[in-house]
């Protein structure tokens, strides 16, 4: 089953050692954010072929595990690129670079998963990684043409560098998710305030 945009989810690749978040709301976004703390460690979450198999799976976008190729591995670094140079502008009120526009349209002019109804009711998806970048690629199309486009925003803490939805009552979100980012800000206010009222003593 597809993973729900609407729901938070952390998960853990099969090997144990790669964590990767569901909590951007749109599933483009969550591609984005495979590699994050860009400009300073950027930390990398698909380092091989099977790295990517792990989130397409933890994804729930296919309905049996893909095997992606190295080449396949680089087609999605570029999409993920292309996406996030994408979201880049929509933040900025700027125009996309025409290299990252096409990169997504040419992504997503290929065949997403195709849908089946099985015989006991259930939905199964079928395809290749090509199929699962084009899905990816028509989200983020979907996501410029929507409502979303104008609550996309980055997250609060300036070594993060990841983008979500703010769906929040307000639109007053600052964290990407607050495993992580928000309780690190909430330990450092505490630390602050306590600083604060120790030196008034």
């Amino acid at each position: 089953m597809m993973r729900s945009n609407l729901v938070d989810a952390i998960v853990t690749c099969q090997s144990g050692d790669v964590t990767f978040d569901f909590i951007a709301g749109r599933l483009s976004l969550d591609f984005v954010v495979t590699v994050s703390e860009r400009g300073t460690t950027d930390l990398e979450r698909l380092s091989s072929p099977d790295d990517l198999a792990d989130w397409i799976a933890l994804a729930g976008l296919m309905q049996r595990r893909l095997t992606p190729t190295d080449t396949d591995l680089a087609a999605a670094k570029a999409l993920r690129e292309a996406i996030f140079g994408l979201v880049t502008a929509w933040t900025r009120g700027t125009a996309p670079a025409e290299r990252h526009r096409r990169t997504v349209n040419a992504a997503a002019a290929k065949s997403p998963p195709t849908p089946a109804l099985t015989r006991s009711g259930h939905v199964t998806r079928a395809g290749n990684t090509d199929s699962v970048l084009a899905l990816l690629a028509r989200d983020a199309l979907e996501l410029a043409d929507s409502p979303d486009r104008a609550l996309v925003r980055w997250c609060a803490d300036p070594s993060c560098t990841r983008p979500f939805v703010d769906r929040s009552r307000g639109h007053r979100r600052r964290w990407c998710g607050m495993r992580g980012c928000g309780d690190r800000a909430k330990a450092a206010a505490y630390r602050d305030r306590h600083r604060a009222g120790d030196a008034q003593l």
